[in-house]
C-alpha cells in the first residue's frame, strides 16, 4: 500500500473526503516527525512506538575497491510493532 492508497483507504473508513484524509495524515506524518527530531518518542498503545536510536560510528569497506571507509555516527528514527499489531498480523 502506498501513500494514496491510504488516503483512500483513511477516506472511505472514516466517511470523509480524500482531501481532509490527506490533510490529516500529512499533519501526523509531520507530527511524528517533529517528536523524533527533539528526541522525544511517539508512543500509539495498540500500534506500535516511534523512538530514535544511535547508531555508533564503525568501519566498512568499499565495495568496488576494498578500501576501508569510516562511517560515522548517525540518529536513526526506529518503529516497535505493539502487541495488538503483532498479534493482528500473525
Amino acid at each position: 500500500m502506498n501513500k494514496s492508497e491510504l488516503i483512500e483507504a483513511i477516506a472511505a473508513s472514516a466517511d470523509i473526503p480524500k482531501a481532509a484524509a490527506s490533510r490529516a495524515l500529512d499533519a501526523m506524518i509531520e507530527s511524528v516527525t517533529e517528536s523524533l527530531k527533539k528526541g522525544d518518542s511517539v508512543a500509539l498503545v495498540g500500534f506500535g512506538t516511534f523512538t530514535v536510536k544511535e547508531r555508533a560510528a564503525r568501519t566498512g569497506r568499499n565495495p568496488q575497491t576494498g578500501q576501508p571507509i569510516d562511517i560515522s555516527a548517525a540518529k536513526v528514527p526506529s518503529f516497535k510493532a505493539g502487541k495488538a499489531l503483532k498479534d493482528s498480523v500473525n
